[in-house]
């Protein structure tokens, strides 16, 4: 039987304060009941750790210098010489979240992900290397901008954070024990309410997130959008697949954000070709999604020039 490891995952550049933050939960008698933890540090940071703080005894420390090592080989050896109950690791902010991700054994899972950043060079760092940054804000439940300065403009921050992720909480961190949450509200740029929502084609890849991750808000909506076609050998005659090529973060993520549409004239559609269709949105099970998900029921569909430029950006 494959033993369940919790990963508590903390990720953010080097001085960000992640290891300051994990001292303070690993002395806290609340997020202690005597677990066997494993603490893997993946850099070097300004301040080391001070295990005699600790609420308990049983706190194993580990490092990994190089990204090489991470792999679930070391991963799996660390859980069996320690006997661990659950994982803490605080990530090398240089690298990428996927190689963890690649490494982690079977049993090993996410239970909680929180980036911390140092507002006074997020906006820099975020400028200079954007795909870090950006990798590191995408799946975080939590950010914590850290050395604040109160007054500052939150909005610079509160939008990179939202084109990562619209569902992760923000805080504000000014000192000690002085934290203020993100209340900035996000309306979407097009309205929910109209009896045809019609998606302009600078807000494609807003709604295809939304749509995805608030699949309920739309069921039995009509939509009118234009897109792509997406032709698969894998789908039945009166299906196919509408979308648009969108990036993320760079060019070097760009990839096709589509939706299974159903259609029954499909099989005259030409792969790549621009339409514009209206569509009823119904949330139900779909084979190629392996879940439910919004399923797009073609009213009408017609041809239509390609959008500027082709590829959305959130």
């Amino acid at each position: 039987m494959i033993k369940e490891i919790p990963v508590y995952l903390f990720t953010g550049f080097l001085g960000a304060g992640k290891t300051t933050f994990i001292q303070d939960i690993l002395e806290a008698d609340d997020f202690n009941q005597g677990e066997r933890t494993l603490l893997l540090c993946c850099e070097e940071g300004e301040i080391e750790y001070d295990p005699s703080r600790f609420a308990f005894n049983n706190v194993f420390i580990e490092t990994v210098e190089d990204e090489d090592d991470l792999t679930p080989e070391l991963l799996i050896s660390l859980e069996k010489k320690h006997d661990i109950d659950r994982a803490v690791i605080e990530y090398n902010g240089m690298w990428m979240l996927d190689v963890l991700f690649g490494a982690m054994p079977e049993g090993w899972m996410i239970y909680q992900e929180m980036t911390f950043s140092d507002a006074t060079t997020f906006l820099m760092y975020n400028q200079n290397m954007r795909q870090l940054t950006f990798d590191k804000m995408k799946t975080a439940e939590l950010n914590v901008f850290n050395r604040c300065e109160k007054g500052f403009d939150k909005m610079a921050f509160h939008k990179e954070v939202r084109i990562a992720n619209r569902r992760a909480q923000i805080v504000y961190e000014y000192g000690p024990d002085d934290v203020e949450p993100d209340m900035i509200e996000d309306p979407l740029p097009y309205d929910m309410e109209a009896e045809i929502i019609t998606i302009l084609p600078e807000y494609f890849a807003e709604w295809y997130r939304d749509i995805n991750e608030n699949c309920g808000n739309y069921d039995g909506k009509k939509i009118k959008v234009k897109g792509r076609v997406g032709t698969s050998d894998d789908l039945p005659d009166d299906k196919f697949i509408f979308g648009r090529h969108a990036m993320t973060c760079c060019v070097e993520d760009i990839q096709f954000a589509g939706l299974i549409a159903v259609y029954d004239k499909a099989p005259e559609l030409e792969n790549g070709e621009w339409i514009e269709i209206t569509a009823e949105v119904r949330e139900e099970y779909e084979d190629a999604y392996r879940e439910d998900g919004p399923v797009l029921y073609c009213l009408e569909l017609s041809g239509t020039e390609p959008v500027e430029p082709e590829v959305a950006t959130f």
